[in-house]
Formats: structure tokens, C-alpha cells, sequence
């Protein structure tokens, strides 16, 4: 697994937008969002879709702070079995090659590193400039 990306002062520029104006942090969120959402994306259409619960179990989600890929849920909770392997059922007899990285959340993230950075950085300038701070 990877280490998560760090931002080193996202914090205080939330806190420091909330001073500005109390909607903003929402705007942080969104923008968050937005970036998870190309992974999303990209991680949805190679999951097997015998029903197509799985797949819709990929979804982005964040706080003013922080922003996560989750699968599965109660709707699809072979999901992370799906995408990572190992053993499940009566006995433990029903078998998937386990993949440390995964097969779909990890794999997406990983092709499209590039694009996730210039859309998450997009969007953080685009927060700041609504806010009315100059980003060079």
C-alpha cells in the first residue's frame, strides 16, 4: 500500500479559510472530492459487475481535512475481497489470489497519479482565489 499523500498546511488553510468566510471550508471539501474523483472513475469500470453493487460501493469521501476512496459498505461487502483477495466462505473455501496493492482502487491511482495531482492542485488554487488570496 502506499503512504497517503500529504499536504503540509492543509489544516491551517481550512482554519484559515473558515476565518474568511464560514462556507469556504465546504468549498475545501468539494475540491477534495473532486480529486478522489478521478481515481473513482477510473477504479469503477474495470470491477466485474454481475450486479453493479460493487462497483457503485467505489465512492470519494472527505472531511474539511481529508479525503479517502472507500468500497464496499453494507450494499457490497465482498467488495474489499474483490479487490484485494484472500479467503472467504464456509471454511474459508472460497479462494482469490490476495494482491497487497489491489486490483482496482490502488491500480487507478497509481496510472493516473498525474492527473489526480493536477486536478487536486486545480482545485486548491481555485479555492483560494474564491477566497481572495493570490496563489502564484
Amino acid at each position: 500500500m502506499p503512504d497517503p499523500i500529504r499536504i503540509d498546511g492543509l489544516a491551517d488553510f481550512g482554519r484559515n479559510l473558515k476565518k474568511l468566510d464560514a462556507e469556504l471550508p465546504k468549498a475545501l471539501r468539494v475540491a477534495l472530492n473532486e480529486a478522489a474523483n478521478v481515481v473513482v472513475g477510473h477504479a469503477v469500470s474495470p470491477v466485474p459487475k454481475r450486479s453493479g453493487r460493487g462497483a457503485a460501493s467505489i465512492k470519494a469521501r472527505s472531511t474539511a481535512k481529508a479525503v479517502r476512496v472507500v468500497e464496499g459498505g453494507n450494499r457490497a461487502p465482498y467488495m474489499p475481497w474483490l479487490d484485494f483477495g484472500g479467503r472467504v466462505g464456509r471454511k474459508r473455501s472460497v479462494s482469490r489470489p490476495f494482491m497487497k496493492d489491489g486490483r482496482y482502487i490502488y491500480e487507478a491511482y497509481f496510472a493516473h497519479k498525474d492527473e489526480f495531482g493536477q486536478v487536486l492542485t486545480h482545485a486548491l488554487v481555485d479555492v483560494a482565489n474564491k477566497a481572495g488570496v493570490v496563489v502564484d
